[in-house]
């Protein structure tokens, strides 16, 4: 039986290279992956590590895509593979879920579970609730701890002002622990 996988993390912890990766290896095998991710991410149509590996994006998927209609008119691939998989919506997770389960294709979601504020994502809520397997992709903090949460910087200053999704270069993010993140940003969103 196909699953659901959603493997997260905090920001550069690896999940787009993951990816890449796992893309590679169905594509040497001669198995056809088809690579999502949503189009709501701006920064550009192809999966980009932070590491300088990319990867071609087959689908950029509008917010109000049906999500399995989208992939089976595809041609059913071996497997899917999403990218940024926290700007899913609801109903999209659920269409990850019927793939694997009624269609028999692997699914593998790579994603943040929360954003600067630590509140969670709406696709990774939903992924939390339906995955059939979850991971967490693990990187450190500035400290040298686990980093667990994500922190938004505008002009080099925490804050937790702004809407949940901002993509633009005004914007930068730093992965941390708890207790950098109560330090320098100072309350939980």
């Amino acid at each position: 039986m196909a699953k659901l996988y959603f493997r997260y993390g905090a920001m550069n912890s690896g999940k787009s290279t993951a990816l890449i990766q796992v893309a590679h290896n169905y594509t040497e095998r001669g198995q056809r992956v088809l690579v999502v991710k949503p189009a709501i991410d701006t920064k550009s149509p192809v999966v980009l590590s932070r590491i300088n590996v990319t990867r071609q994006v087959d689908v950029m998927l509008a917010q109000d895509a049906a999500l399995r209609e989208v992939v089976l008119s595809a041609g059913a691939p071996d497997c899917v593979l999403v990218d940024e998989a926290q700007f899913l919506t609801g109903t999209q997770v659920e269409d990850l879920f019927r793939l694997a389960v009624l269609d028999g294709i692997p699914v593998i979601a790579y994603g943040l579970r929360s954003d600067f504020r630590t509140r969670g994502f709406p696709g990774s809520l939903r992924l939390m609730e339906l995955a059939h397997s979850i991971e967490e992709l693990k990187t450190i903090c500035r400290c040298g701890r686990k980093a667990t949460l994500n922190a938004r910087t505008v002009d080099g200053s925490f804050t937790q002002a702004g809407n949940q999704v901002a993509i633009d270069g005004e914007v930068g993010y730093e992965s941390m622990c708890g207790t950098c993140y109560l330090r320098n940003v100072g309350t939980l969103g």
